[in-house]
């Protein structure tokens, strides 16, 4: 029986590609160990192996990990990933053979060995059998960001990385909500990057790095770049946007109407991310401006919930001068909110030139109804019980309608500490054409620190409970409810209506 001690094994980050950028340990590894092994191409050329060229010693074994394939096409049964795996297997079976040994094996690895690089498909498959140490190494994003000579991200700032496989819709969504973001391996998906950054508004401010630190280094506005021309080892970056310089001379104003959800960031598009995160300027109701996380170099123009119209030309005020606003509003800007008041003042003069998009928002009566079931699986209506903007005589009459028609209704500002009636009103009116057990869903506060959802029924209501902060869900006379195993009620209404039944009065 071999009592022979196994080999260690090293994972070797080796820097972006300068060898005077490889660490002191990452070089003495390399020097004393007995194996050398890296990863390479069908041509047998390796980058990692270049970079420690001067550490290499006639004695050294070197094990060159060929890859069997380096795009999507293959005869192997198991397809692209299969053939993979395979090779990954073998490749760790010859070092797992040295180890066995007694010999030291280095895994090169160029930037970081545990950042998107091959190594780590060796360390999956050997760190739990022989001891191992990862030597970490500078990342190529962090000499991209050197080389532009632009910070990635400050304070508060969040930095994204994506790889430039994914698909482009997936692509476009997360460099909208990112603050500064990476993209790395393009090569041949230069096209879809590019078209993705377009989408997201982005591209005017992505930077273009080849080769960081390496022979033949290229830097430049991405959108200058030709796709031809495009290696492997190159990466669109999006600087910080903090005391962001921009690229020409002339205002860019405009203004974006957004909606935060009910609630907080979880409920945010991406969109609507990447929109707060552009601005010069946050402009909105007190409360929802709360929403926003604070962002080093914007300024914040809070004010109270009934000045809509001040509140609009303000922010055209501001886009007029040049500056990017974003108008806050809360679920989203169109229902019941700020996207009407904002193109009600942008259609008059001085205005009727300033850009205006309106990105859309989960609304309440959407995450309420998620909170319940399904209580909007059929037709439904929205209907604002505040009478500060249009007559209650209307909103009786809306009512009405839409209770004959027999539609599930979504009530918005139901009440406040000014409008203390409008809910016994409606439900008194309600009850002339549903039936008492008719579903109601209570949705106070979703998505916020004092959420309370409840079912109750119809002519059990009770408007001392509903306040400005809730929400009402009435069902129609399809509307159903049932217990669940848990314990927990919940309520849908059904997407098919019984033929020839007419609307109930």
């Amino acid at each position: 029986m071999s009592t022979r001690q196994a080999g260690r094994l090293y994972g070797v980050g080796l820097g972006p590609g300068d060898p005077s950028l490889m660490t002191l340990r990452a070089a003495r590894v390399v020097a004393e160990a007995d194996v050398v092994a890296y990863h390479c191409a069908r041509h047998g050329r390796s980058i990692a192996r270049s970079i420690v060229a001067a550490q290499l010693r006639p004695d050294h074994i070197e094990e060159r990990l060929m890859y069997p394939v380096t795009v999507e096409t293959t005869d192997h049964p198991g397809g692209y990933r299969g053939a993979l795996d395979d090779f990954y297997e073998e490749a760790a079976a010859r070092l797992a053979a040295h180890l066995d040994a007694g010999r030291t094996v280095a895994v090169l690895a160029e930037g970081d060995p545990l950042f998107y690089g091959s190594y780590q498909h060796m360390h999956k498959r050997l760190a739990h059998r022989y001891h191992t140490e990862v030597i970490p190494g500078v990342t190529s994003v962090s000499a991209a960001a050197a080389r532009l000579g632009e910070p990635l991200c400050e304070a508060e700032e969040v930095l994204t990385i994506v790889p430039g496989t994914l698909p482009e819709e997936e692509l476009a969504a997360r460099l909208a909500a990112a603050d500064s973001a990476v993209v790395m391996k393009l090569g041949r998906t230069f096209p879809d990057v590019r078209r993705a950054l377009e989408r997201a508004g982005r591209l005017e401010d992505a930077r273009y790095v080849e080769r960081a630190t390496m022979a033949g280094e290229r830097t430049g506005r991405f959108a200058d770049v030709d796709p031809e021309s495009v290696p492997y080892f190159s990466m669109a970056v999006l600087p910080s946007r903090i005391d962001e310089v921009r690229p020409d001379a002339r205002p860019r104003g405009e203004v974006v109407v957004v909606g935060t959800g009910p609630a907080g960031p979880l409920w945010l598009t991406p969109e609507t991310r990447g929109a707060l995160a552009a601005a010069d300027d946050l402009v909105g109701y007190t409360t929802y401006l709360d929403r926003v996380p604070e962002r080093a170099g914007q300024r914040r123009h809070g004010s109270d919930n009934k000045v809509e119209s001040e509140r609009a030309e303000f922010a055209l005020d501001l886009a007029r001068r040049g500056r990017r606003v974003a108008v806050v509003s809360g679920g989203d800007p169109g229902v019941f909110a700020m996207a009407t008041a904002v193109l009600e003042v942008a259609a008059r003069e001085p205005y009727t030139d300033v850009p205006v998009r309106v990105l859309p928002g989960l609304t309440a009566a959407n995450a309420a109804a998620a909170r319940a079931g399904a209580p909007l699986g059929h037709d439904y209506a929205a209907i604002s019980l505040s009478d500060r903007l249009k007559p209650w005589e209307v909103i009786e009459e809306r009512l009405t309608a839409a209770a004959g028609a027999d539609l599930v209704l979504a009530l918005y500002n139901p009440g406040s500490r000014s409008r203390t009636w409008q809910v016994a009103k409606a439900r008194e009116l309600l009850l002339g054409h549903r039936a008492p057990d008719t579903p109601v869903v209570v949705a106070r506060d979703v998505g916020g620190p004092e959420e309370s959802v409840r079912i109750v029924r119809l002519g059990e209501l009770d408007p001392a409970e509903v306040d400005m902060r809730t929400l009402l869900l009435v069902g129609s006379s399809q509307t159903r409810t049932v217990r669940r195993g848990t314990g927990e009620e919940v309520v849908w209404t059904p997407r098919s209506y019984p033929a020839g039944d007419p609307a109930p009065e």
